[in-house]
């Protein structure tokens, strides 16, 4: 039998994997600006990269979490 579908704590997850995704993109900005000098182009590139994916996500968190709230 399938487990009921409990979204009662959607909201709390939604924010704890949108704060961990914040403490990520600030990481990686911070690395970036203290080792400027020591990265390569392509490894700065793929940073780049993935803080822009990064503050997708948090946007996307963001949304989820006010649909949660209102229904």
């Amino acid at each position: 039998m399938a487990k009921p579908d409990d979204r009662s704590d959607n909201a709390e997850k939604l924010q704890n994997m949108k704060q961990n995704t914040i403490g990520n993109l600030e990481e990686a900005e911070n690395y970036l600006t203290e080792h400027a000098d020591e990265i390569s182009a392509t490894e700065k590139q793929d940073i780049e990269q993935k803080n822009e994916n990064r503050r997708a996500s948090i946007s996307g968190f963001q949304s989820e979490m006010e649909d949660e709230m209102n229904s």
